[in-house]
């Protein structure tokens, strides 16, 4: 089975990712524009960009655990990664110009004052310095380990982002309690690597 998904992985461009995306982004946006999303387009398409974006930073960490097990669908994960920044950045001009209709002081009111908008907030200002280094270029001016170190930045943004989402609902529900136990679950899977491969101290 292995052998079947690196074998189909390699075959695949990661650029078909970037026309995915692009096409399912266009639906939503059709969907809303047509009345198929619901009696509240607006509330349907800022939590949908949102959720969208929230799957595919999910989707970019599990490319390393896969890794372990075997599985390489490493050229994927810059990708998906750049994708959920760009769904999570949809939801985010969302919120500001259809939800809230750029009125800027009641704007400014949430983001200082409702816990769940701060998070949110928190997590996409996280995710800009990582879109704007997801390239090969800034790879060799920051040097291979800087790099690195600075898109461990991705643990975080995608926690908090998973705590966003749980919040804005006011009531737990099981969807987004799976969403914050993958995360989680991520998370703890990496660290435990990390404290392997740490070396032994007397």
């Amino acid at each position: 089975m292995r052998d079947v998904i690196n074998q189909s992985a390699r075959r695949l461009p990661a650029a078909t990712l970037y026309i995915v995306g692009a096409a399912l982004a266009g639906w939503m946006i059709f969907a809303a524009l047509s009345g198929l999303s619901g009696p509240d387009p607006v509330k349907a398409l800022e939590r949908g960009f949102g959720e969208r974006g929230l799957q595919l930073l999910i989707a970019a960490l599990l490319i390393t655990p896969l890794r372990w097990a075997g599985i390489n669908l490493l050229k994927f994960r810059r990708p998906l990664g750049l994708l959920g920044f760009g769904f999570i950045s949809l939801h985010f001009a969302s919120w500001l110009g259809l939800d809230m209709a750029l009125r800027w002081s009641e704007i400014l009111t949430d983001l200082l004052k409702r816990p769940y908008i701060i998070v949110g907030f928190a997590a996409f200002l996280l995710l800009i310095p990582l879109a704007l280094t997801s390239n090969n270029f800034s790879i060799k001016k920051l040097g291979a380990a800087t790099w690195k170190r600075l898109h461990w930045l991705a643990y975080p943004a995608t926690l908090a982002g998973a705590v966003h989402f749980v919040m804005i609902g006011k009531v737990y529900t099981v969807e987004s309690g799976l969403y914050l136990a993958a995360v989680a679950t991520l998370l703890a899977a990496r660290w435990a690597r990390s404290q392997k491969k740490a070396p032994q101290t007397a």
